[in-house]
């Protein structure tokens, strides 16, 4: 189980955190907050990395990437998730991202397991993943692209989108903000916050989220954010 650490948050959650072996789904509200709801994901994986032992799995599909790049080592970094714990699988189709992450599940050697495809998941392949994961302990976490609502298996539905990031005393981004929805959650309730990165070193973020003031800077610009985690290819 893995707790976000803010009461406002965990309360809105069976076991006050997400629960191991089972599917978490994440998708963005609006196309050009994919980066956002990456960064997210990203940020619970090194989160999650921080606080347990053994390597991560990020597996991501070609086609999820067209438009925004690969993952970029700095830009993992500052989000929290150490480049060096994770290991990076890049599949040509969807289908072979999802039959990935099913084989790393049912080898138990991986102590989260992430996904950023760029289709649709229904009943059958989200059932086969939570089989795959129950019991074992194992985060596993699920990208989809935005506006993604149909039926599947997942135990929590969560819908991201960027927000206007905080400035430090001389002006710059001071780090990465989001608006945070759970949409759906097996047990629990759905709630909205807005959310933002702690400034905590790498390696010691056992508190590497708050919940931010309810209004963002008025001089920035909407979704504006601090550096991105994607470098462009090409």
């Amino acid at each position: 189980m893995l707790p976000f650490r803010l009461p406002a948050v965990d309360d809105h959650l069976p076991e006050r955190g997400l629960a191991t072996g089972a599917l978490h789904e994440f998708t963005a509200v609006h196309a050009n907050d994919m980066p956002a709801a990456f960064g997210f994901v990203a940020a619970l994986l090194g989160r999650a990395l921080a606080e347990g032992g053994g390597p991560g799995l990020l597996v991501l599909s070609r086609r999820s990437l067209v438009g925004f790049g690969r993952p970029y080592a700095h830009g993992l970094r500052e989000l929290g998730l150490d480049p060096g714990r994770l290991i990076l699988a890049e599949t040509t189709t969807d289908w072979q991202a999802l039959w990935a992450m099913e084989e790393a599940l049912r080898l138990r050697a991986i102590s989260t397991v992430a996904g950023w495809i760029d289709s649709k998941v229904g009943l059958k392949a989200s059932r086969r993943l939570n089989l795959a994961a129950e019991g074992s302990g194992i985060l596993l976490f699920l990208l989809r692209p935005a506006g993604a609502d149909e039926a599947n298996a997942a135990v929590t539905r969560w819908r991201i989108a960027s927000a206007p990031a905080p400035r430090d005393r001389f002006g710059c981004f001071a780090g990465w903000r989001w608006r945070v929805d759970l949409e759906r959650c097996r047990n629990g309730r759905p709630g909205e916050w807005l959310i933002e990165l702690s400034d905590v070193e790498l390696g010691h973020a056992a508190h590497p989220f708050r919940l931010a003031g309810t209004l963002a800077d008025p001089a920035l610009p909407p979704g504006a954010g601090s550096q991105p985690a994607f470098r462009c290819a090409g």
